[in-house]
C-alpha cells in the first residue's frame, strides 16, 4: 500500500536526480554565473537529505491536535526558499540589503508556518496570517524593488528574472492552500495526500527553478558567442 514512506522515497530520488542534473548544468554556464547557479543545485541537495530523513521515519512531530508535522521538511524550506529568492534578486543585481530583506522575510514565512502548524486554534490561524503577510512582503519586493532593477538589465536577463519570479510565486501560493486543507488547518486533506502533493510540488519547484535558470543563462552565452563570431566575420570581410 502506498503511503508516506513511498512518497518520501520518491521525493528523495527526485531530488537526487535533480541535483545531479543541475550540477552538470552549472558546468555549461559562463564562469561569472557559476557561483550563483551552484546555489540552485544546492537546493535539491538539501531537500534530498530532508526527504531521506522522512523516508527513514525521522522528524515526525505529533501536535496536540493529533496532526503530524514533519520537521525536516520545514528545515529544508527554511534553508532553500531564501536561496531561491536570493537567486532571483541576484539575476537583476540586487543590493546585499535588498537580498537580506527578501531572505529574512521568506525565512519568517516558513518559521511562522511551522510554529502555526504545531499549535491549536486560534493561535495556528494567527500565525498562518502572519506568515502569509511575510510572504506578501516578499512578493511586494519582487514586483517593486526588483522589478525596478530589471528595467535596467538586458531584455534576456529581465525576461529570465520575470520567468523565475512568476514560477516561484505561482508555485509557492499552492503551499499555504495545502497547509489550509491539511490536518494542520481545516483537515479536509489527510496527511498521506498532503505528503503526496507537497512532494510533487517540491520536486517541480526546486529542480524546475534550477533548470530554467541554467537553460536561459546557457542560451544567453551561446547567443553572445554567435554574435561575437558574426562580428569578427563581418570585420574580416570588411578588411
Amino acid at each position: 500500500m502506498l503511503g508516506l514512506t513511498t512518497w518520501f522515497t520518491i521525493g528523495t530520488l527526485g531530488m537526487v536526480v535533480g541535483t545531479a542534473m543541475l550540477a552538470y548544468g552549472v558546468t555549461l554556464v559562463p564562469d561569472e554565473r557559476k557561483r550563483t547557479l551552484a546555489l540552485a543545485a544546492v537546493v535539491p541537495a538539501i531537500a534530498a537529505v530532508a526527504y531521506a530523513l522522512m523516508a527513514l521515519g525521522f522528524g515526525g512531530l505529533t501536535t496536540g491536535d493529533g496532526a503530524t508535522v514533519f520537521v525536516p521538511r520545514y528545515v529544508d524550506w527554511l534553508l532553500t526558499t531564501p536561496i531561491h529568492v536570493a537567486i532571483i534578486a541576484l539575476v537583476v543585481g540586487a543590493s546585499t540589503g535588498l537580498i537580506a530583506r527578501l531572505a529574512t522575510l521568506q525565512a519568517l514565512t516558513i518559521v511562522f508556518g511551522f510554529v502555526g502548524a504545531t499549535l491549536a486554534a486560534p493561535l495556528n490561524w494567527a500565525l498562518y496570517l502572519v506568515g502569509g503577510a511575510c510572504f506578501g512582503a516578499v512578493v511586494y519586493l519582487l514586483y517593486g524593488d526588483c522589478e525596478a532593477l530589471a528595467a535596467g538589465e538586458s531584455d534576456d536577463v529581465a525576461a529570465l528574472f520575470r520567468k523565475l519570479r512568476s514560477f516561484v510565486v505561482v508555485l509557492w501560493l499552492v503551499y499555504p492552500v495545502i497547509w489550509l486543507l491539511a490536518p494542520a488547518g481545516v483537515g479536509l486533506m489527510d496527511t498521506e495526500t498532503a505528503a503526496l502533493v507537497v512532494t510533487y510540488i517540491d520536486v517541480v519547484a526546486k529542480v524546475g527553478f534550477g533548470l530554467i535558470a541554467i537553460n536561459d543563462f546557457a542560451s544567453m552565452a551561446v547567443a553572445t558567442d554567435e554574435t561575437a563570431d558574426t562580428t569578427v566575420g563581418d570585420a574580416g570581410v570588411a578588411d
